[in-house]
């Protein structure tokens, strides 16, 4: 009997035929508290032996989130400082945008990495997610001098910039919709459209979550998901800080 995610395992027949593994890696956003949705999130992970990355708001979190992580598979990244809309009137929400100065954004960031380092020590990458997954060039510019290794967006990784991307590349959310979790067959839609576009750039498929808003079928897919492609010879999960580390070393963004 066919199902929604057959597309996706002829897709990674394919990789698995040609003797390729395809990385995945999953970001959750807007981790702060330690709770029950959360602890079912890192038991999926924990369950699959899949790599988590929690993008943590800075300014909200403490040490409560730190000792709930302790011995786990998991990994943070700064989630801007304070996951504040500054956008002006009329355009979409933006924490790192333009109506502030770039040396003040810039100063809220060098504290948002302070604040995750001194709090999780080596568990602490120094990738910046962007709220709403938006930042300002001029913001970009300065990243590096604060000990920034990389940045994560939403969406395909362009060419030439200052600091390897690491983006997310499907939403498991439905927000312009439900605001839970999306149809199958269009999640699966997006992982083999990114699988194509990883056959021919050597890229990775990032898979976005939000653990705080998923309804019953955003959890459902998560776990069929990681069922389904733990157990496939074609495509393997990666921590964040791996891919870091192979993007560095071949200086591909």
């Amino acid at each position: 009997m066919s199902d929604a995610f057959d597309p996706l395992r002829a897709a990674l027949d394919g990789w698995a035929a040609a003797g390729r593994q395809a990385r995945f890696w999953l970001r959750d956003d807007d981790a702060v508290d330690p709770g029950a949705a959360l602890d079912r999130l890192l038991a999926l992970g924990a369950a699959h032996r899949v790599p988590v990355t929690l993008a943590v708001i800075p300014q909200h979190t403490g040490s409560a989130l730190a000792d709930r992580l302790q011995g786990r598979a998991v990994e943070v990244a700064v989630h801007g400082w304070s996951h504040a809309d500054h956008a002006a009137p009329g355009r979409k929400s933006c924490e790192l945008g333009p109506e502030r100065s770039a040396p003040v954004v810039l100063h809220d960031l060098a504290q948002g990495l302070a604040q995750l380092t001194g709090l999780h020590g080596a568990r602490a990458v120094p990738v910046l997610v962007p709220p709403w997954n938006r930042i300002d060039p001029g913001v970009i510019a300065g990243l590096r001098g604060l000990g920034f290794r990389g940045l994560s967006v939403f969406g395909p990784e362009p060419a030439g910039q200052p600091l390897p991307r690491i983006n997310a590349h499907v939403d498991l959310i439905d927000w312009h919709g439900t605001r839970g979790g999306r149809d199958p067959a269009a999640l699966v839609a997006g992982l083999v459209a990114r699988l194509a576009v990883a056959e021919t750039t050597g890229g990775h498929v990032g898979f976005m979550t939000h653990h705080l808003v998923h309804d019953s079928a955003a959890w459902a897919f998560i776990d069929r998901l990681l069922e389904i492609t733990t157990a496939h010879p074609g495509c393997r999960w990666h921590s964040l800080s791996d891919l870091l580390a192979a993007a560095g070393q071949s200086s591909v963004t």
